[in-house]
C-alpha cells in the first residue's frame, strides 16, 4: 500500500519540461512512482482533478527562525504552497546565542524584522550553541526549514558587548572560523551577514556584523567553502541605493574564496528604490562579469509590489531613513505626534524631508521612505474624506497647491491620525524593469521575507501574486517556467538535493493548486501571536494542497489538526 496518492493531476514537475497528465505515488515521504495508479491501492488519496500537482515552493530568504519555535507550519507561507524556507537571514538568527545574550539578540529581531517583543520574550530558549539549535528544531516543525548561522550572533559569542564596537583581533576570527565549522558540520545552510546601514539594534547601534572587516568577512567565507556545502546569505553596504564596484568585487572574492553560491539583496528592478530601471543595466553588466569569472553571485528578486499600509496613529520603520519626520514616532502618544504635527516649525521641518532623505549610511539608516506619488489614500474615517481613497497624495497635493506632507499631515489630523494610507509600487515602470531582472539567470525570483514585518504587509502571497499576474494575467512567464523558477531552481542554488523535483526518490514536497484561479485573496491582521502580538496574515485563492514529506498540512485552504510535524530540518547536500 502507498501511503497517499494523487490523482488525475496535471504534473509540472519542476524541471520546466512540459505538463502532463499522471498520477503520484507517495511512501514513506518519498515519490516512488508517477503514472496510472488506483485510490484502493493507498491509505489516501486526493482527487486533483483540474488541478496542477507541483513541488513545494522553497522560499530562500526569510526570517521563521524565531516563529518557528512557537508556530510549526510557517504560517502564513504554508497556505501558499511553500514547503520549504530558509531561515536566520540578514546576519542574525537564534543561534548561536548565549543565556546571557538573549534579550539583546531578541531586540534585533524586534527592531530590524518587526518581530513582537511578546512574541519573542515567549521563545522557549533551549539551546545555546548553534548544533543544539538544530537538534532542539529536529522534529518539531511542521515545514522544512533550513538554518543559516548568523554573523551577529558569531561576533556576540565572541566579543561580547564590543561585538558591535570594534573589529575583531586575529585570535577572534579563529574563533570565530571555529564556530563556523562546527555550525556547518552539524548542517548549516551556510552563513549570513550584513553591512546594511539600515540595520540597526534597539539603541541605534550598527548590528554587530556591521562591525566586521572586510579580511574577518572572507576568512569566515572561506571557512564554509571549506564544508563545500551551503550558500553566504549577505546584505552589501551599499544594498540600497545600487551595488558599489567596491562591494561587488567583495562578492566576487567572496565567491571565489568560498566556491559556494553567494545570494545577496539589492540588485534588480528595484534596487529597493521606486526606480525601476535605473540600476538594471549595469546590474546585468555586473552579473555577466561575475559569470564570467566564475563567481557564483545571485540575488533576490522581488516580484510583488509594496502595498503596505502607513497609519500616522501606529509605529513604523519605513521612515528611519527621514530623520526628521521619524521623529513622529519615537513616542507613542497620539496627543503628542498630533501637536508636533500641529506645530508650524516642525511641519516646515518636515515638508520636504521625504523627498530629501538620508543617504549617507554614516548618518544613521538610508532605508529608503515611501515615495508620495506611490502613497495612496486608504481607508478614511470622516464621510467627506472618503471621496479621496484611491487618489495619490502627489494628486490632491497638486490641486491644493500645496506639498505632499501637508496633504498626509492634515488629513491624518482631520480623522485623530487613523487615516489609513497604502504605500503601493505598482506601476508600468516597476513591471517592465522587474520583468527585465526577473528572465536573468543570476535572479532568484520571490523572497517573502517570512515572518517579518509583521505590522507592515504579509508577502507571503508572492508565489500566489506570480501565478496570477505574471503567468495568468499578464503571460510573462508559462506555467512551467515559474514553478521552476520557485523550486528546481532555488533547490539547486541552496544544495537540497532531493527537493524541488517531483520524480521518483525525491521528497514527496508537494502544492496542488487550480492554474485557472489561484492568486492572492484575503489579507488581514491577526492577533495570534504570543503575548497578543499581531500580525499580517493573508490566504489564496485556488491552492488545494501542501503536502509536506508525504503528509498534506493544509487542505482546501485548512491547516490540518491530525497533520503532526512532518517537516525536516534541512541539511545542504543531505538526502534525508
Amino acid at each position: 500500500m502507498y501511503d497517499l496518492v494523487i490523482l488525475n493531476g496535471f504534473v509540472i514537475d519542476g524541471t520546466g519540461v512540459s505538463r502532463r497528465q499522471a498520477d503520484v505515488a507517495i511512501r514513506d515521504g518519498r515519490i516512488v512512482g508517477i503514472g496510472r495508479f488506483a485510490r484502493s491501492e493507498a491509505r489516501r488519496s486526493i482527487d486533483a482533478e483540474g488541478h496542477v500537482v507541483a513541488p513545494g515552493i522553497i522560499d530562500a530568504h526569510t526570517h521563521y527562525d524565531p516563529q518557528l519555535t512557537f508556530e510549526p507550519y510557517g504560517t502564513s507561507s504554508c497556505f501558499h504552497g511553500v514547503t520549504s524556507v530558509v531561515t536566520g537571514n540578514c546576519g542574525f538568527a537564534m543561534s548561536p546565542t548565549r543565556a546571557a545574550d538573549r534579550k539583546y539578540m531578541s531586540s534585533i529581531f524586534t527592531r530590524v524584522e518587526e518581530i513582537g517583543a511578546n512574541a519573542m520574550a515567549a521563545i522557549a530558549w533551549d539551546f545555546e550553541t548553534f548544533p543544539e539549535y538544530l537538534a532542539a528544531r529536529t522534529g518539531k516543525i511542521g515545514i522544512n526549514a533550513a538554518f543559516y548561522i548568523g554573523h551577529s550572533n558569531i561576533r556576540r559569542w565572541v566579543l561580547g558587548d564590543e561585538s558591535n564596537q570594534r573589529a575583531a583581533t586575529d585570535d577572534e576570527v579563529a574563533e570565530m572560523r571555529m564556530i563556523v565549522r562546527d555550525a556547518m558540520a552539524a548542517g548549516a545552510a551556510g552563513l549570513s551577514s550584513s553591512h546594511s546601514p539600515t540595520d540597526l539594534d534597539m539603541e541605534d547601534r550598527p548590528v554587530p556584523s556591521r562591525l566586521s572587516s572586510r579580511q574577518e568577512l572572507l576568512a569566515l567565507a572561506d571557512e564554509v567553502g571549506r564544508a563545500n556545502k551551503g550558500t553566504i546569505g549577505y546584505l552589501p553596504l551599499s544594498a540600497m541605493g545600487g551595488l558599489s564596484a567596491e562591494d561587488g568585487e567583495l562578492l566576487v572574492e567572496m565567491a571565489l574564496a568560498s566556491r559556494r553560491p553567494i545570494i545577496i539583496q539589492g540588485l534588480g528592478a528595484r534596487s529597493k528604490v521606486e526606480a525601476p530601471t535605473a540600476t538594471w543595466p549595469e546590474s546585468e553588466k555586473y552579473l555577466e562579469s561575475c559569470r564570467q569569472r566564475g563567481a557564483a553571485v545571485y540575488s533576490l528578486l522581488i516580484s510583488r509590489p509594496f502595498n503596505r499600509p502607513v497609519c500616522l496613529a501606529r509605529n513604523t520603520s519605513m521612515y528611519e531613513g527621514v530623520p526628521a519626520f521619524h521623529r513622529l514616532f519615537k513616542t507613542d502618544s497620539l496627543a503628542e505626534r498630533m501637536a508636533m504635527l500641529r506645530d508650524p516649525a516642525y511641519r516646515d521641518e518636515i515638508r520636504y524631508a521625504v523627498e530629501n532623505p538620508n543617504s549617507d549610511p554614516a548618518k544613521g539608516s538610508n532605508t529608503p521612505p515611501p515615495a508620495f506619488n506611490l502613497m495612496l489614500v486608504g481607508k478614511t474615517r470622516r464621510p467627506d474624506n472618503a471621496v479621496l481613497e484611491g487618489r495619490r497624495l502627489t494628486e490632491i497635493a497638486e490641486e491644493r497647491g500645496c506639498a505632499p506632507m501637508d496633504v498626509m499631515a492634515d488629513l491624518a489630523l482631520s480623522e485623530d491620525l487613523e487615516t489609513e494610507f497604502i504605500w503601493n509600487t505598482e506601476t508600468d515602470e516597476w513591471r517592465e524593469g522587474t520583468f527585465l531582472a526577473s528572465r536573468h539567470p543570476q535572479m532568484i525570483i520571490g523572497t517573502s521575507d517570512g515572518g517579518a514585518h509583521l505590522g507592515r504587509d504579509d508577502n507571503a502571497e508572492f508565489t500566489s501574486y506570480f501565478f496570477k499576474y505574471w503567468v495568468r494575467e499578464w503571460g510573462k512567464w508559462s506555467l512551467e517556467e515559474a514553478i521552476r523558477e520557485f523550486t528546481m531552481l532555488p533547490a539547486k542554488i541552496l544544495g537540497f538535493n532531493d527537493r524541488g523535483i517531483i520524480a521518483e526518490g525525491y521528497a514527496a514536497d508537494i502544492m496542488i493548486f487550480d492554474p485557472e484561479t489561484i492568486g492572492p485573496d484575503i489579507k488581514v491582521i491577526a492577533h495570534d501571536l504570543p503575548g497578543g502580538d499581531s500580525r499580517w496574515t493573508s490566504r489564496p485563492k485556488g491552492v488545494k494542497a501542501t503536502i509536506v514529506n508525504g503528509v498534506p498540512i493544509v487542505l482546501d485552504g485548512r491547516l490540518l489538526d491530525d497533520c503532526g510535524l512532518p517537516g525536516h530540518v534541512l541539511r545542504p547536500g543531505v538526502s534525508l
